[in-house]
């Protein structure tokens, strides 16, 4: 008879688990509007609204944090830096280091631009890893923002640089005998589709892999809620962790890979000359 109470527990259990998982995933889906997401505060308070603007509030968010600390820091800055100053300036001089040493002196133009391009997307990859909240760089929208941007600055930079007719010169493959002249029509098309394909690798490269660790955690959260039922256990078993430590070092590469392909297009469209006598 006891063995039988047991059973009934342990199945009562068993189905309250898979409920429960069942609820993570329905609330998952409806939060960011896909399927492999968990869910965060705005899809408590709203999930048709989160479906909408979840990814653009969270993003929102890590950007007010950014320029908070940048302007906290700036109003304290002192001869003997403190803790927060010591902080910043070390990402700020790592930053500027890498940027150099790919684009020698030309990297002061751009420092600005890269290194808050690299803390904007590291601190929303690094987001979505906390409890109830989201990364927003698992929205193909907001990575396809980064990259127009970075698309549209690069080309900014190749006219104001090269001028109208060196951009155009560029894209023809800058031929400079009559081989090179010859090969030019064929060039042109081959140089604007590479062009045209950057922005969509940028996109979908940070898109792909933050989407990937999402769904990594999400499975492995389930999974606990699921061994929670089965053993009767009042608190889910934290099988995420360890994918979660990993999540931290390949959101860090993904935020780190998108700021050295921009660098390198840069690179790419500045002005030869300039850029061997920089280093």
């Amino acid at each position: 008879m006891l063995n039988g109470i047991q059973f009934h527990i342990l199945s009562a259990a068993h189905k309250a688990g898979e409920a429960a998982a069942d609820t993570v995933h329905q609330a998952a889906g409806h939060g960011g509007g896909e399927s492999h997401e968990l869910p965060n505060l705005i899809t408590f308070i709203n999930k048709s609204f989160a479906h909408h603007y979840d990814a653009l509030i969270f993003a929102g968010f890590v950007s007010l944090m950014l320029i908070t600390v940048s302007i906290i820091t700036y109003r304290r800055r002192q001869l003997i830096p403190g803790k927060l100053q010591n902080f910043v300036e070390m990402i700020i001089e790592g930053l500027n280091n890498l940027l150099f040493s790919v684009m020698g002196k030309e990297s002061r133009h751009f420092v600005p631009f890269l290194g808050t391009l690299f803390l904007y997307i590291w601190f929303m990859n690094l987001l979505g890893l906390v409890p109830f909240m989201k990364s927003s760089t698992s929205s193909i929208n907001t990575t396809a923002a980064l990259a127009i941007t970075v698309f549209l600055y690069v080309q900014y930079t190749g006219m104001r640089r090269l001028g109208i007719w060196g951009y155009f010169h560029h894209l023809l493959g800058s031929p400079k005998d009559a081989i090179t002249w010859a090969m030019a029509p064929i060039n042109f098309p081959i140089h604007v589709i590479g062009e045209l394909a950057k922005p969509f690798s940028l996109a979908l490269r940070l898109f792909g892999n933050i989407t990937g660790e999402d769904i990594l955690i999400a499975a492995f959260v389930s999974l606990g809620i699921m061994f929670m039922g089965i053993f009767g256990s009042p608190i889910g078993f934290p099988f995420q962790i360890p994918f979660i430590l990993l999540a931290m070092l390949t959101s860090t590469i993904q935020a780190l890979v998108f700021t050295m392909l921009s660098t390198i297009y840069f690179v790419m469209v500045l002005p030869h000359e300039e850029h061997e006598h920089g280093h």
